[in-house]
C-alpha cells in the first residue's frame, strides 16, 4: 500500500509498504516494521543516531558548507552501480558494495529534493547496516561480531 504523503524514492516516487506477511530469510512470516530479527532495534540505532548529531552540534555548531553534488559525479555512481550488481551475481555482495552505491548516486544529484532523497536512502542503507551488527552480536554474544 502507498503511503499519502510519507517516503519518497528519487527513482520511484511514493514508496509503498506492504501490507502483507512476508517471508524473512530464517523461513518465519512477518510484517515488515524496520526491526527484522531484533525486536527494537530501529529504535536503539536512531537514538545513537540522535545521541552523535547533538555531539556534532555540541561539538561544530551549526555547519552551512555547499554540496559538492552533481551530475558530473554520474560515472562514479553508475559504476557502482554495475560493481553492486556484479557482486550480487556472484554471490559476493556486502554492505559497503550497497552503502557507497548509494552515497555516490547521492553525490551525481544536484536538485535538492533529489539529492534528500538520496541521502535519506543512504541514511536508511547505513541504518540496515547496524541492524545487521547488532543482529549479528546478538547471535554471536561471546564472541562479538563475526568478520
Amino acid at each position: 500500500m502507498s503511503i499519502p504523503d510519507g517516503p519518497t524514492s528519487a527513482r520511484n516516487g511514493p514508496m509503498s509498504v506492504p501490507d502483507r506477511p512476508i517471508t524473512v530469510p530464517d523461513g518465519s512470516i512477518s510484517i515488515p516494521d524496520g526491526d527484522f530479527g531484533l525486536t527494537g532495534s530501529l529504535s536503539r540505532v536512531l537514538a545513537d543516531i540522535a545521541d552523535e548529531r547533538i555531539a556534532q552540534d555540541v561539538m561544530w555548531g551549526i555547519d552551512e558548507h555547499p554540496d559538492g553534488t552533481g551530475p558530473h559525479r554520474s560515472a562514479d555512481a553508475d559504476r557502482a552501480k554495475r560493481e553492486v550488481a556484479d557482486s550480487a551475481s556472484r554471490g559476493t555482495l556486502t554492505w559497503r558494495h550497497i552503502l557507497l552505491e548509494e552515497v555516490l548516486e547521492a553525490f551525481a544529484e544536484d536538485d535538492p529534493d533529489a539529492l534528500r532523497a538520496e541521502l535519506v536512502q543512504v541514511a536508511a542503507v547505513a541504518t540496515k547496516w547496524i541492524q545487521a551488527l547488532d543482529r549479528r552480536r546478538s547471535h554471536h554474544p561471546a564472541d562479538g561480531l563475526p568478520e
